[in-house]
């Protein structure tokens, strides 16, 4: 028997050749937009980026037979409120889903063409849900035949499309989650108004239903300026729950009785940011059973409750970002991945503790000595306050970096910025750890999943504390021999671009910077965006314009002349929510005083990108881009064109 070793070769950090390559990313994976139970019946959205960034409808029936329900080049997409979500509803073996080409709602029989069954106007809908009783879809409608901002409001449509769609409730800015008790007879819908965001205050109202649809005795039953709801749901018995953050975590509340009761207080999280529509972290399985996922502290778990006996069990498992959880009652499922996991569709049996996998977003196999395991991390930042993160060491089974050096670090910077990052796999970042650099995946303050305290510490203070968290992130895996002091990069997008620019302009550990679609003028963000963030910086800097001057001091734009160190940019050329004039400014005034700048701009893509071929450009892209501020050679050098021409 002749035994072949693998030869492992000694290459600088960051030159590491790496099977994990941006082909494999974006070829051999696919997202999922959500999950439904029906009749037995399994259905999911895809999102492939290598049909253009198509949503895909995919059912798998009892029998395990997967079937393409949604024929090209039909997409089930939602824009209302830019980011979109709850595009698709099933009830009895019918989807009902709106089209992104022209965000009319369609009605899908298997076998069959979608038949429109919206008018053809200026109307977006999302939310949906079925009303099986009345033949009838509710959804939240986004007015846009107006001038002026979009209106929204609750409405009703007919399943086959007869007349034009009904009004069920109106008058505040924003609304979500209609939801019905299981008899019909009750609705259950969010709201909020500016210059709230739906995790700062909204408000949960409860009416009753006419058999004719009418709704009457409209009452607010919880909520307010100062506490956030999400996921209100119906049990089988007609019982009102949600979650609320009330007491300081995001936690389970029913509504019975003319009050509103406490479920289970745990420093935990049963909900996270409204940022899309139709988020699911819990379902019943009975009257008097939810199975949930929880966040705790950066990492989602699964569990049972017991309504009755308050009885609280954890369910073994080895996801730590879990979604979309749906229950029939008979069949529960959702979607999870773990750090050795990419997404997957997921069956539970929680009484066998079993769990089955469905459906994954992608074939790839890769052999785990490439992979980096996150390490949780916390560290001390300004204030003597703590900051949360996750921590990728470099790791490739085929190099080693000479003796005495250390890995460039790559600080990534979530978007939101009321978002937060898991340790979840993500091949984006084991491109790069692959590769030879060291990552730093920040939970700043102001992230969910640490309670209402730790997300409110970015009121007034964002491109404050979140920078702060990964400059100091930073300097704490320098201190710690993890990094080299002298290659320290930053990158990332929306939210995340913004903190990126400003930890270039204001902080000097970083070396060169990546920026995806950033906000660079806080002043033209505030008055220059969609109605879902357009006051969302009255909380995060202040009321603009009593708080212009502090608008200016904070927006990177009006500080060009402090950044000096590398920096390339990537915008999609159709993006409303940061439109590319704001990256357009800045990349010109720093170009005027010579610093070293690439600009990469994307026709057809808005906020985030969704073609295959450009996220694969993105990220040879940017590892050129590091291989030439940091002096070592790539697989990209003779591939792609020179971003700096």
């Amino acid at each position: 028997m002749t035994i072949v070793t693998k030869t492992v070769s000694s290459r600088p950090y960051g030159s590491w050749a790496s099977p994990i390559t941006a082909d494999l990313i974006v070829a051999e994976t696919v997202g999922f937009g959500g999950v439904w139970v029906d009749g037995g019946d399994i259905y999911w959205s895809e999102l492939r980026p290598a049909e253009g960034g198509r949503n895909a409808i995919v059912r798998r029936m009892v029998g395990g037979d997967v079937q393409e329900l949604l024929p090209a080049p039909f997409s089930a997409r939602t824009r209302v409120n830019e980011y979109g979500g709850g595009a698709i509803a099933v009830a009895d073996g019918v989807v009902y889903f709106a089209h992104d080409s022209d965000q009319r709602v369609y009605r899908l029989e298997p076998g069959s063409m979608p038949v429109p069954i919206t008018p053809p106007d200026a109307r977006r809908y999302a939310d949906l849900f079925v009303d099986r009783k009345r033949g009838r879809v509710l959804a939240v409608c986004e007015d846009h035949r107006a001038d002026g901002e979009p209106v929204q409001s609750i409405v009703t449509i007919d399943t086959r499309g007869n007349g034009a769609p009904q009004t069920l409730a109106s008058g505040h800015d924003f609304y979500a989650a209609p939801r019905l008790s299981r008899d019909g007879r009750q609705l259950a819908y969010l709201v909020w108004n500016h210059p709230n965001m739906p995790w700062d205050g909204t408000e949960l109202y409860l009416a009753g239903c006419e058999n004719d649809g009418a709704v009457r005795d409209v009452r607010l039953v919880a909520g307010g300026s100062d506490e956030s709801i999400c996921q209100p749901a119906f049990s089988p018995d007609g019982t009102l729950y949600f979650v609320s953050d009330r007491s300081g975590w995001w936690n389970f509340y029913r509504y019975r009785d003319g009050g509103v009761e406490g479920l289970l207080p745990l420093s935990v999280e049963f909900g996270g940011p409204h940022w899309v529509f139709g988020l699911a972290r819990y379902d019943f399985t009975s009257p008097h059973s939810i199975v949930c996922a929880f966040n705790d502290r950066g990492s989602w778990r699964l569990g049972t409750l017991d309504v009755q006996t308050r009885q609280w069990r954890m369910l073994p498992t080895d996801y730590t970002d879990i979604s979309y959880v749906q229950s029939d009652g008979q069949l529960t499922v959702f979607i999870g991945a773990g750090p050795t996991k990419l997404p997957e569709i997921v069956r539970l049996d929680a009484d066998a503790d079993r769990l089955d996998v469905i459906r994954r977003s992608g074939v790839v196999s890769i052999d785990p000595s490439y992979l980096s395991i996150p390490r949780a991390i916390e560290y001390e930042t300004s204030g003597g306050e703590r900051a949360h993160a996750f921590f990728y060491a470099p790791r490739n089974r085929d190099s080693v970096a000479p003796a005495n050096e250390r890995p460039p670090l790559l600080v990534f910077i979530h978007g939101g910025p009321t978002s937060a990052t898991t340790s979840a796999l993500n091949l984006k970042i084991q491109y790069w750890t692959s590769r030879g650099f060291a990552v730093l995946d920040v939970n700043y303050r102001g992230s969910t999943g640490f309670g209402r305290a730790y997300r409110r510490r970015l009121d007034g203070e964002w491109g404050i504390v979140d920078v702060d968290d990964c400059a100091y992130g930073a300097r704490y895996l320098v201190a710690q021999a993890e990094a080299d002091g002298a290659r320290l990069a930053i990158r990332g997008g929306s939210a995340g671009g913004f903190s990126t620019l400003c930890a270039l302009a204001f902080h000097k550990e970083f070396k060169a910077g990546a920026v995806y679609y950033g906000v660079s003028d806080l002043e033209t963000l505030a008055h220059d965006t969609h109605k879902f963030e357009s006051r969302y910086l009255d909380r995060l800097i202040g009321p603009y314009p009593a708080e212009k001057v502090r608008y200016i001091e904070r927006s990177p734009l009006h500080h060009a002349d402090q950044i000096s160190c590398p920096v390339i940019f990537f915008q999609g050329l159709e993006d409303r929510v940061v439109p590319p004039s704001q990256t357009d400014r800045l990349v010109q005034a720093l170009r005027q005083r010579g610093v070293q700048v690439a600009y990469v701009g994307f026709p057809g893509e808005q906020h985030g990108f969704r073609i295959a071929h450009n996220v694969k450009r993105t990220l040879e892209t940017e590892l050129y881009f590091y291989g030439r501020v940091f002096g070592f050679e790539t697989d990209t050098d003779k591939t792609v064109p020179d971003p700096f021409v």
